[in-house]
């Protein structure tokens, strides 16, 4: 499909055009010209990209789907329409279906599923069995089928023998695990942060240690197998610092954070509004500068949704009862403005650092390349609602609010969409 994007300003590293305002000419999926002014080509649609910056195509790291078996919640055709209109042309999505993702008879579905997509979805595998943390999943059998990664789609392994097995494993065929980080033994019950705040709302809390502790194991056996390790979610400012040490001391550590963690604080749940309720649980200001910070100096390596959809009623419920998490994908480039983040940090950790750390082809906008990218205006105002929702769910703290930062176009394997 032929393209023709006028005055649209480039930002990407890669890219002897970073920084400048060009004219972009796509034909049959490839970038064809890139100048200070191009011709009106036959058949092309034109795009105006005044005020819009054109990115690498963004690529999430971490969201969850609900096919197989929990299309109710999502299905690969709804998050994948989710992920375009949020500027994501890849997505990993994690292993938590109905069967689990823990063989290559599942990573094999997702990709014949997702065949000819405009957006590239990678799957993740489980690393145990059933995500019970008993018995290793077929990890080198997903690897060679096409997973990228290997998770317990937000649970933590609790028994340290089999987080050293799993490590030991994987690093015999280069196989990289994402961990979640909390102690459940520290967590309890609890679905909070441990604060005055949820103190006072008569909630047990639970402590920043319980994310710290698991950090700390994880690193330490890490170092200990000299294997690379991904902590996936941190959201505490002792997280930071421990990731930042062991960086620091040739660790083979790397993290991300979700977007949400960013913005929202636990001051927000003073109205038991369960669509806050998202693990690990939103913490305090001070986190939210630490988190910031991280990226910014290079101890966070990637951000990513955290999108976990939910049928109404698993979220129109108690508090107590309601499930975890939120629809993300569409709202993570606006959380990142809100948050301050400046266009150059947000390509790095939203387009390039997520496929270094999974070790895939970034994107580059030069001639001869084919087209993969994101074009956004970040001060254009849009309305997130049952209109603009491309998700099969609507569990959103921002649905029906008016938010600033909105992706317009998205262009991968020959096909575009324009919001």
């Amino acid at each position: 499909m032929n393209l023709l994007i006028k005055g649209i300003t480039i930002a990407d590293p890669n890219s002897k055009f970073n920084g400048k305002t060009c004219d972009v000419s796509v034909e049959n999926g490839i970038i064809t010209a890139i100048a200070s002014k191009l011709e009106n080509l036959e058949s092309a649609e034109v795009y105006h990209g005044k005020g819009a910056i054109l990115s690498p195509g963004f690529f999430d790291l971490n969201c969850v789907f609900g096919d197989p078996g929990l299309e109710t919640k999502e299905d690969i055709s709804t998050g994948t329409a989710a992920a375009a209109a949020g500027g994501f042309t890849g997505i990993a999505i994690m292993p938590n279906t109905k069967p689990v993702v823990h063989s290559k008879g599942e990573v094999e579905y997702i990709l014949n599923r997702a065949k000819g997509n405009l957006v590239d979805v990678k799957p993740i595998g489980a690393i145990s069995q059933n995500l019970e943390g008993k018995e290793l999943a077929e990890m080198f059998d997903m690897k060679q089928a096409g997973a990228v990664a290997f998770a317990e789609a937000g649970k933590a392994i609790a028994d340290d023998g089999f987080m050293s097995r799993a490590l030991q494993y994987a690093l015999g065929f280069d196989g990289l695990l994402f961990t979640h980080p909390e102690n459940k033994a520290l967590v309890g019950k609890a679905q909070v942060n441990e604060s005055k705040t949820t103190i006072l709302l008569g909630m047990k809390g639970a402590p920043a240690l319980a994310e710290e502790l698991q950090v700390s194991r994880d690193i330490f056996l890490a170092q200990y197998h000299n294997a690379p390790l991904h902590i996936s979610n941190i959201s505490t400012a002792g997280s930071v610092a421990l990731i930042k040490k062991a960086k620091k001391d040739g660790v083979k550590v790397t993290c991300d954070v979700a977007a949400h963690q960013l913005v929202f604080t636990e001051e927000l749940l003073n109205d038991f509004d369960s669509n806050y309720k998202v693990k690990p649980p939103l913490r305090g200001k001070a986190d939210n500068k630490a988190l910031i910070a991280g990226l910014k100096d290079g101890t966070i390596d990637a951000i990513s949704s955290q999108h976990r959809p939910h049928e109404i009623e698993f979220k129109n419920v108690e508090f107590e009862i309601a499930h975890y998490g939120i629809i993300a994908l569409q709202t993570v480039l606006p959380l990142l403005l809100q948050a301050g983040l400046d266009t150059a940090l947000i390509v790095e950790k939203l387009a390039i650092a997520p496929r270094n750390l999974l070790k895939l082809e970034v994107p580059q906008i030069a001639v001869g390349q084919a087209a993969n990218f994101t074009a956004f205006n970040p001060t254009q105002e849009w309305q997130f609602d049952s209109e603009t929702n491309q998700s099969k769910s609507a569990n959103s703290p921002l649905f029906n609010t008016m938010l600033k930062g909105k992706v317009t176009l998205v262009y991968n394997n020959k096909q575009y969409r324009v919001f």
